[in-house]
């Protein structure tokens, strides 16, 4: 054999091998799915099964004993002998709510003291777990069919993202973080995205163009998915906060809720406190992603000449910026808490989303190179 032909052998098996980690990586993500299927429908059954949260079964609690607390603490009168009365008053009452400091319940089974609820729960979090080892197997494996970094394309973006923000969520669990309740909108929101991926984003396993040949690939863009990872966080804690805001309103003013609004709110945390995890994740990431947008721009500078040309994903990273800063500013200077300040967090978000989605789709511009499935639009993520 001639080395000609020995090296068109090697190629040829080289070829071979990445269509083989490439189709190992598709079946890796469908499998990921399946997967989180069924911790979508335990979910379900954790919420189904069941009771309110300790927060929730505790505020009822003390709304009912309130009667009997007041009794207790009332004084005790007796007459003297000299005809006046004398107070003794017995020691003030101080009751303990059971959730303490952690005011965030784990789930609605988990601290709603149902075993069948927990059980589910319990079952939702291990397949959890199984379906983002499963995908980050496929990401790794598409990864290793093109040897660079998995994120070339809005498929490998959007497979990478859902797998980072699981993690972000299971990191946190770890973490003892009480946010079993985030799981069922997080597992939504990873299907449909993954079903968004492998249907219309779809794209082939391929080489990268040469402006994208970088090591900040790997700084720029992780950076990028792990911050808006712990911004979608934020950003379902909020919306769930609204509502959780608007059920305690209308309790207080002695409303009454709808039986799916009082089933389902009743057991998420306080809104108080939804409100100040959202705040205090977007708080914690939000300098990293100032050094994403600094680490775009060195970049750009290294590929193009130049740090700063107002390109549409450059302007939209930007502009992402500013919000979640007003944001911040507004919660830390002016005292905006609650909805003012929730609605200043979700639009911040939907300007991460437009410079994900909208930007990559409809807007053209430097960032153009990889084909995303739909026709003759092309972009990459960021």
């Amino acid at each position: 054999m001639t080395l000609a032909a020995a090296t068109d052998a090697a190629t040829e098996l080289a070829v071979a091998t990445n269509e083989h980690l490439a189709n190992l990586s598709n079946t890796l993500i469908y499998s990921a799915m399946a997967v989180y299927t069924l911790a979508f429908f335990a979910y379900i059954a954790e919420w189904l099964f069941g009771s309110r949260s300790k927060v929730g079964r505790t505020a009822a609690a003390l709304t009912a004993d309130t009667d009997a607390k007041a009794k207790a603490a009332a004084p005790a009168v007796t007459v003297n002998k000299a005809g006046g009365t004398t107070v003794l008053e017995r020691p003030q009452v101080v009751v303990r709510t059971a959730a303490g400091s952690r005011d965030v319940p784990d789930g609605p089974g988990a601290h709603g003291g149902t075993e069948k609820g927990d059980l589910y729960g319990r079952i939702a979090i291990s397949l959890t777990v199984l379906a983002f080892a499963i995908e980050a197997g496929g990401v790794l494996a598409r990864a290793l069919s093109v040897q660079r970094a998995p994120w070339g394309n809005m498929y490998e973006f959007n497979i990478t993202f859902t797998t980072v923000a699981t993690g972000v969520y299971l990191a946190l669990l770890a973490l003892k973080k009480n946010i079993r309740w985030l799981g069922l909108p997080l597992i939504t929101t990873v299907l449909l995205d993954l079903g968004l991926a492998v249907t219309v984003l779809y794209t082939a396993s391929d080489q990268l163009v040469p402006a994208l040949h970088s090591y900040w690939l790997y700084i720029h863009v992780s950076t990028a998915i792990f911050c808006g990872a712990v911004f979608y966080v934020g950003a379902v804690s909020t919306i769930l906060y609204l509502f959780k805001d608007s059920f305690e309103n209308k309790l207080a003013t002695g409303g009454t809720p709808g039986r799916f609004a009082n089933s389902v709110l009743d057991r998420l945390p306080a809104a108080a406190s939804l409100d100040k995890f959202a705040y205090r994740v977007n708080a914690a990431v939000f300098p990293l992603w100032t050094f994403t947008i600094i680490a775009g721009a060195i970049w750009a500078g290294d590929a193009w000449g130049r740090y700063w040309g107002w390109d549409p994903k450059e302007t939209w990273s930007f502009i992402t910026w500013v919000a979640y800063a007003c944001y911040l500013h507004a919660r830390a200077t002016a005292g905006w808490k609650g909805r003012k300040a929730a609605y200043l967090a979700l639009a911040a978000f939907a300007c991460w989303l437009f410079n994900y989605y909208g930007v990559n789709i409809f807007v053209s511009g430097k960032h153009s190179y990889a084909d995303v499935g739909l026709g003759a639009l092309q972009s990459v993520g960021f």
